[in-house]
């Protein structure tokens, strides 16, 4: 078996020094597949995230500066360093995430290619010389680091969303302090252990693990802090973005969604379901841009939901390090016990439970994946993220009713829809109101594309060209007296 041991960080990295909390306190991680628990992390706070700040900010005024080469470098270095080490890696993500190890590796894989994608980016980040009124003058417009960074990060994709914001940061010059998740801090802390190994100078970047409140609030409230990026709910979101004000922050927010799953009745139905089948049961269901709301034609409601109840009941659950295993435990009793409430709802109001429905035989936070039929606008999975292993499956007659359907939520980050008609790709192109959409697809998310939500998804683009964007600050320079 890999060990993941070399990178199982159990302190916190502050200015180039890997340090516990002041307090000496620290937080359990435990395993969810097993409820072992794994090691502890720091329970820091208000004071280690301001020196935390101070070092970043001390950093930034020379790594700002440095060559576009030697940033270009490391970053090469530090996607080399993840993948040289992908196994362990992936096994510490699994172990205390949960979810399946094939999966893991695919997230480290992903997480080095944002880091290769923007060390290739950020060569293309040019400036203009735009036309001036009057010859005695030249109009610049260059690009610049935007400061230091603070990066919030969730449980679901601990690797990866810290690729997405750490990589544009390190490619612009920026300073980075990460608050990972306190469920899956392990991967976010073995980043700061890559960095340091590669070449980063101290400060550069800095991990904080413990009091989400206190570590959020003083990058919130620093004016040193130029930009937040922040993954993970609606609320919380909404809550930093009011907290920005006060200092004029920019932020970027990956928040909830509610994603829908069209199928029209002229689509391909082993296609559909298969894409089904990953959009809404990759990681458990817990997945910011997984399938909320199946809506299925009519003409081919029945066979699809048959087609579906079949490919979820021969899903193989159990500890994700083991072969085989396609769906792992959940991240913790309260995920598990929101299904079932969503399921109980939905079973008041006249669904109807096709497949699973319950907690498995593994015990824990194992949960069956569930297919309920039946669904109405009036059941509270219509409007809220399940973030579980459940198919909620609606039935709609005609094209404008699916899209009114799919639209009549606050969120607008992914949607999906499987049909042959090529006219009607373009309608919902203009149509659904979400950032992302996969036309018979399930599995969208590319380092190449923008991934950012529309409405109450949040705000900014993480990956593609537009990416980068966020980073940099614009300037204006005019030079006069040339003649």
């Amino acid at each position: 078996m890999t060990d993941f041991t070399t990178y199982l960080q159990q302190a916190n990295l502050i200015g180039g020094a890997w340090v516990g909390a002041d307090s000496g306190t620290t937080i359990d991680v435990t395993n969810p597949a097993t409820g072992e628990v794994i090691g502890t992390v720091p329970n820091c706070g208000t004071d280690e995230t301001n020196r935390a700040i101070a070092a970043a900010s001390d950093a930034f005024k020379s790594f700002s500066r440095t060559d576009l080469m030697t940033r270009v470098k490391l970053l090469h270095g530090l996607h080399d360093a993840l993948m040289d080490n992908q196994a362990s890696l992936a096994l510490l993500l699994t172990t205390e995430q949960g979810k399946p190890l094939f999966e893991a590796m695919g997230e480290i894989a992903i997480s080095a290619a944002y880091v290769r994608w923007f060390a290739e980016e950020v060569r293309r980040a040019k400036g203009e010389i735009v036309p001036a009124p009057t010859n005695d003058r030249r109009l610049l417009v260059t690009r610049h680091p935007v400061g230091v960074v603070g990066a919030i990060t969730p449980w679901n994709f601990p690797s990866s969303m810290l690729a997405r914001k750490l990589a544009p940061a390190l490619a612009a010059g920026c300073t980075v302090i990460a608050k990972p998740a306190t469920a899956t801090p392990y991967s976010g802390l073995a980043w700061g252990k890559l960095c340091e190994e590669v070449g980063y100078p101290a400060g550069v970047v800095n991990v904080v693990t413990g009091s989400a409140r206190q570590i959020g609030g003083a990058i919130m409230d620093s004016p040193d802090v130029r930009k937040v990026t922040f993954t993970g709910s609606t609320e919380i979101g909404k809550t930093l973005i009011r907290q920005s004000a006060d200092t004029v922050k920019k932020v970027s927010m990956e928040l909830g969604g509610n994603a829908p799953f069209i199928v029209f009745d002229d689509a391909d139905l082993d296609a559909a379901v298969q894409g089904a089948m990953i959009a809404k049961f990759r990681n458990m269901g817990q997945t910011c841009v997984c399938t909320n709301r199946f809506y299925v034609q009519a003409g081919i409601h029945d066979a699809f939901v048959e087609k579906l109840k079949e490919a979820v009941a021969a899903l193989v659950v159990g500890n994700g390090i083991e072969d085989g295993v396609q769906q792992g435990p959940m991240i913790d009793m309260a995920a598990v016990e929101k299904v079932e409430e969503f399921i109980a709802d939905a079973v008041s109001k006249g669904g109807k439970i096709v497949e699973g429905g319950k907690r498995h035989g593994n015990g824990g936070t194992y949960f069956e994946p569930t297919v309920v039929t039946g669904a109405t606008a009036d059941m509270a999975f219509a409007t809220e993220e399940i973030f579980g292993p459940l198919a909620a499956v609606f039935s709609f007659d005609t094209e404008e009713e699916a899209i009114a359907a799919a639209n009549d939520t606050d969120f607008g980050l992914a949607a999906y829809a499987y049909t042959k008609d090529v006219g009607r790709v373009f309608r919902l192109n203009d149509g659904l109101q979400y950032g992302l959409i996969g036309i018979n697809s399930g599995l969208i998310t590319t380092v190449e594309a923008p991934f950012g939500g529309l409405k109450e998804s949040g705000m900014g683009k993480e990956g593609g060209s537009q990416g980068l964007d966020d980073y940099l600050s614009t300037k204006y320079v005019c030079v006069a007296g040339l003649l």
